[in-house]
Parts: structure tokens; C-alpha cells; sequence
């Protein structure tokens, strides 16, 4: 058995005749209605030939289209990264951008997410050109600059209510870390610290740096201290050093992924919010629980 998960962009609605044909194209045994309008579920009898095209004109009208071997279940862990997952915003960028080196620092982040740089070689390029900025910068971009990902309360909320266990990983700074942890609830949370000497950055992070091998060995950890297997955890990220996590796990989601990464995951949301996460799970809307 099949199933797929087919999830409209935010704030828009699914076509129910080309669903409808979907359905009878790839002879489906069932259809569910996951949220009106928004999320619908398919339970096919075996894998479709033509997936890749079809996920390719579905994602023309902004549909995300996944596909399942076997039934969806809710995951009892979930790993997320932070910066332009469960945030709108990169850190790093918004920091430089208040220290005058922000085009600089974006066009190297685009770089290094999208897998064109080494990532603990690109992190401390760019915290070098914070020396001397005042420590309190960081306060200022979180409370200026910072929002949340939509759905992401939702989302945290309803797996909680499920007896799910979640942490929020990062190459970014704990501060910010802490910060949305306790914004959407996580359970723990794990960054990166800059270094700071009489209340100013000294450019510099501390090491051992935390990237794609930290992310992964966290989910390692999780599921031997919880003693719950690799299978039943869900990873999300959008960037390059995302990819070490997403692959161990039982679903490794690309989240408004850069184009690297969207292409080497094997399941992916370009258009709904955080909320499309919980569909893949095979929730409805009616199991939401509204934080």
C-alpha cells in the first residue's frame, strides 16, 4: 500500500476535480479528506509511475504532493532546524545586517545552506565580521527582527498533545535558540555560542562548532535516551547541513528547502506553512490543537 499526502499553499484551496482525476488516474482505493479544501490523503494499491512529473505540475499551482510507502503515523519525536524552518528569518544575516555587512553575509549563507561551502568554514567567516559589535545586538534582532514560522505553534502543540518529544537544533546561537524554544515550546534546544568579552562579540564561535554531524548525532542520542527507534522521529530543514539528519531519520522533510536540498529529499513542503507537517503524519485538521 500507498499513500499520498497532497496539501495546498497557505491561505489557498485544492482543485477537487484534478484531485478527482488524480484519483482515478492512480486508481486509488481511498480518499480522505484531511482538512477541507487543504489536505486530502490518497490510499493507493501501488507506487505510481509517473510521481516525478506529477509533483512537478502539481508544484506549478503551488500544491505540495508526498508520497508514503505505506500508511502515515504520528512521529513521537520531532528534530527541527531553526533559522528559515521554525523562523522566517537566518540569525547570522539579521545580525550582520545591524552591523553593516549584511548583503555581504546573505550572499555567503545563501552559499553555504545551499551546500556551496563548507558550513563551519562559512560560520566563522561571517561572525568575524561582527568584532566588536555590542553584545546587546542580539536582544535588538530578536526582539525587532525575529517571527515565527506560521503553524509552528500548531504543530508543536498538536504532537505534544500526542505524547511527542521535541528539540530545536541549530548552527545558529543559542540565544536565539533559547528564545524560540520557549516561544513554540520545545523540550530542549541546541546552538551554537558566540563568544563574548566585556559585553562585545569578539568575532569569534566557540568550538567545537555545531553543524550537520551535531545535528545528526543529536537525533542518534534522542532516540537511544528516549528508547524510541530512528523510524518513528520526523527531522525537518531547509538548508545543506539539514541533510545528515534528514536522511537517518523515519521522515526527513525538506521545509521550504534551497534547491539542493529539495532535490536529495525524499519528502518535501515548498508551499504550506509548518501545519503541512502534521498531514504528512496523517493528522486532520480537527486533531489540531491551537497553541
Amino acid at each position: 500500500m500507498w499513500t499520498a499526502i497532497i496539501t495546498a499553499e497557505s491561505g489557498k484551496t485544492l482543485d477537487s476535480k484534478a484531485i478527482d482525476q488524480l484519483y482515478l488516474d492512480w486508481q486509488g482505493r481511498h480518499m480522505t479528506e484531511l482538512a477541507a479544501s487543504e489536505a486530502v490523503m490518497l490510499t493507493l494499491s501501488h507506487e505510481p509511475d509517473d510521481f516525478a512529473a506529477r509533483w512537478q505540475a502539481w508544484q506549478q499551482n503551488g500544491v505540495d504532493l508526498n508520497l508514503l510507502a505505506g500508511a502515515p503515523s504520528p512521529k513521537r519525536i520531532l528534530v527541527a532546524d531553526m533559522d528559515g524552518t521554525m523562523i522566517e528569518q537566518e540569525c547570522l544575516d539579521e545580525l550582520a545586517e545591524m552591523a553593516g555587512v549584511g548583503e555581504y553575509v546573505k550572499q555567503v549563507t545563501a552559499r553555504a545552506m545551499n551546500g556551496e561551502l563548507d558550513f563551519e568554514a562559512a560560520l566563522k567567516q561571517r561572525v568575524a565580521l561582527l568584532k566588536n559589535q555590542p553584545a546587546e545586538m542580539i536582544n535588538q534582532v530578536i526582539s525587532e527582527k525575529i517571527s515565527l514560522m506560521p503553524g509552528g505553534k500548531t504543530l508543536l502543540a498538536t504532537m505534544r498533545a500526542n505524547g511527542g518529544y521535541s528539540a530545536l537544533v541549530s548552527g545558529g546561537f543559542t540565544p536565539f535558540t533559547e528564545y524560540v524554544a520557549e516561544q513554540l515550546g520545545f523540550d530542549e534546544h541546541h546552538g551554537n555560542d558566540l563568544i563574548i568579552a566585556n559585553d562585545v562579540l569578539i568575532g569569534a564561535v566557540a568550538e567545537p562548532i555545531k553543524g550537520k554531524a551535531t545535528k545528526q548525532q543529536i537525533c542518534r542520542t534522542l532516540s537511544h535516551r528516549l528508547a524510541i527507534p530512528l523510524s518513528e522521529m520526523m527531522a525537518i530543514g531547509d538548508g545543506a547541513n539539514d541533510l545528515d539528519m534528514l536522511r537517518i531519520v523515519g521522515m526527513g522533510v525538506a521545509f521550504h528547502g534551497k534547491p539542493a536540498v529539495a532535490a536529495a529529499a525524499q519528502w518535501r513542503i515548498n508551499h504550506g506553512d509548518l501545519t503541512a507537517l502534521l498531514y504528512l503524519q496523517g493528522y486532520r485538521k480537527s486533531d489540531f490543537i491551537n497553541a
